[in-house]
């Protein structure tokens, strides 16, 4: 089957969105589908407000639509709520042509802590997005039942993997400074890592990754150790070595940093919203609770092996099945 994923989000950013397209589309051909991205890479673009690192495609309608025509796609699938996706979106619907889209990011909350734009406002917004497609794939039973209390239809599962080969135990150093709390992921306002740094806790708190926030941040808490951006194995080792993942944000619908850190052994702390509660379901694993601070020192007492085992059920191949099965085929017998 010829798949075209239209997507906003793609490198060199650093995300969720970013993180499970790559892996489903190498699942995909896999598979033996053959895909094509349309993605801001060759199109001219402007940076994001308040989001710079984030390059959003100019007038991109003309050649997205003749993407679409040369590939001439048995299925289309929508990611993000941006220019590509809009111009994919429309081409679509004036074609009659049947697309399926993805919801990654809660953008009311996320708008909302950056502007306090009220929330009911962006969801009009995301369920006019939204309502054509065929099929709007979401990462979690707890984010389906968020979306259908706000009006969303047609909603249909696709979860989310982790590469087990690279996110794996590995021998732990004798650090000074234990026991190590660690957040990772985007620095950013939205994430309200704040939450986790101002925490009372014993031992060090580590931060890994970047974002705008993240300069305010190092200011305001000296006593963290701020690491940047890492990437793979890289990116593992602070996994590894952790002694507690905590994870602060609120507005995620997924965060595959929850899988990535369980799959190295590190148990996860965590508040009891959408997303921690559906890939954190065993209390043997992580802890979630209202009082993160409580949460992150009972997660200390929880066993590292148990919380490795407990991983191994977030594959990348299984979430791409479920990705084809919500697929809207045109032109083929069949969808698989």
């Amino acid at each position: 089957m010829r798949i075209l994923i239209a997507s906003d989000a793609w490198s060199p950013q650093v995300n969720g969105v970013v993180t499970t397209l790559r892996n489903t589309v190498r699942e995909l051909e896999k598979l033996g589908h053959l895909v094509k991205l349309i993605t801001p890479e060759g199109f001219r673009t402007i940076p994001c407000p308040t989001y710079p690192e984030i390059r959003l495609a100019i007038a991109p309608g003309p050649r997205v639509a003749r993407a679409i025509e040369e590939f001439e796609p048995h299925a289309v699938h929508i990611e993000t709520e941006a220019p590509l996706g809009i111009a994919a979106r429309k081409y679509c619907m004036a074609e009659d042509r049947p697309f399926t889209t993805a919801y990654h990011t809660q953008f009311p909350e996320f708008i909302y802590a950056r502007c306090r734009l009220p929330v009911a406002i962006t969801y009009r917004l995301m369920r006019w997005f939204h309502d054509p497609a065929a099929a709007v794939l979401v990462p979690t039973a707890a984010m389906q039942r968020q979306l259908e209390a706000r009006g969303f239809t047609n909603l249909a599962g696709w979860s989310r993997g982790v590469d087990t080969n690279t996110f794996a135990p590995a021998k732990r150093e004798r650090l000074p400074g234990r026991p190590i709390f660690l957040y990772a992921g985007r620095v950013a306002v939205e994430k309200t890592i704040e939450d986790f740094l101002k925490l009372d806790l014993p031992g060090t708190k580590w931060v890994v990754g970047d974002g705008p926030a993240r300069t305010s941040l190092e200011a305001r808490f000296p006593e963290a150790v701020f690491f940047g951006m890492k990437h793979g194995a890289e990116l593992a080792y602070y996994y590894q070595q952790a002694d507690v993942f905590v994870f602060p944000s609120r507005t995620d619908t997924f965060g595959l940093v929850l899988v990535e850190a369980m799959a190295c052994g590190t148990p996860v702390a965590a508040f009891p919203v959408t997303g921690p509660i559906d890939v954190v379901r065993d209390p043997e694993v992580g802890v979630l609770s209202e009082d993160l601070r409580a949460a992150a020192l009972a997660a200390l007492k929880l066993d590292r092996a148990s919380v490795h085992r407990y991983a191994q059920q977030f594959s990348w191949a299984v979430a791409t099945r479920q990705f084809v099965n919500s697929l809207r085929p045109v032109g083929i017998a069949e969808a698989a």
